[in-house]
């Protein structure tokens, strides 16, 4: 159970939803945005989070939203995992969100949730990075449709008042050639030890990681090094591994040397898949 009472509200459209949130946060009532609410139930039940009301996108058609258009696929943010991965319109991002937590869990996750979360992993904007995604961002200056990249650095850079509408793709991008791995310390179902997703794309192999630093991450240095022929298949993960953004993760799940043994094996196997000899 919550520990806090709060006032709930389920507007239709997103404009409506963007003015009700500046009327309540006028009244001082610290709205949140809420789409699956397991991490809002998470946090509040350990005291982490508090607001006086939450306003349920679930009830916008275009969060909801999961189509085909015009050569692009279009995912809007409260779409649950389990939605996206019984479609399979996006094979590697169904891949992906089929191993983030139990099938149960899965059917309240929404992507917009998973991308916007305060979990480390966000296992779900990997494919989305790698992909050259859009996204669409509402707020009380109306709304932007803008490259995934550009606006996820670490985490999602929206401003208060703001929140995903929906995430698109070109159809160009669902069907290449992919990779989804999957390392965890236990279970299958499980935050991971390294997740990694890679997509071959005009010959070149594109790729992100979650669980080997404390954020999940595309990087152009690394692919650079990946993609170097010149280089022996040693030499580019070592140059890999020697350039991660920041520290290798060391945590409970297991130590920073563990899960650099277990990326060396992962890299490997992206190379012999995916490289032409």
């Amino acid at each position: 159970m919550i520990p806090f009472d709060f006032e709930y509200y389920k507007p239709e459209t997103v404009e409506e939803t963007v003015n009700l949130y500046k009327e309540l946060n006028n009244k001082g009532k610290k709205p949140l945005y809420y789409g699956g609410g397991t991490e809002i139930i998470s946090m509040a039940r350990a005291y982490n989070i508090y607001t006086e009301a939450v306003i349920d996108i679930k009830g916008i058609a275009e969060c909801n939203v999961m189509e085909l258009d015009e050569n692009k696929l279009i995912i809007g943010a409260a779409v649950t995992l389990t939605q996206i991965a019984e479609a399979n319109l996006f094979p590697l991002l169904s891949l992906t969100v089929k191993r983030i937590a139990d099938h149960t869990i899965q059917d309240k996750i929404t992507l917009g949730g998973n991308i916007a979360g305060t979990i480390i992993y966000r296992e779900s904007v990997l494919p989305l990075l790698i992909c050259n995604s859009q996204v669409v961002i509402a707020g009380l200056s109306g709304r932007k449709q803008v490259a995934f990249k550009d606006i996820f650095d670490k985490r999602i850079k929206i401003d208060p008042g703001e929140f995903i509408v929906k995430v698109i793709v070109e159809d160009k991008y669902l069907n290449l050639e992919h990779l989804h791995v999957k390392r965890t310390k236990n279970d299958k179902i499980d935050y991971p030890l390294i997740t990694l997703a890679a997509i071959k794309d005009d010959e070149k192999i594109n790729i992100a990681f979650s669980g080997v630093c404390d954020y999940p991450f595309r990087s152009s240095v690394i692919e650079n090094y990946l993609n170097d022929k010149s280089l022996s298949v040693n030499e580019r993960i070592n140059n890999i591994i020697c350039n991660m953004p920041v520290l290798i993760l060391n945590d409970l799940s297991g130590s920073a040397e563990y899960r650099k043994f277990m990326l060396q094996k992962m890299l490997l196997e992206v190379l012999e898949k995916m490289e032409e000899d």
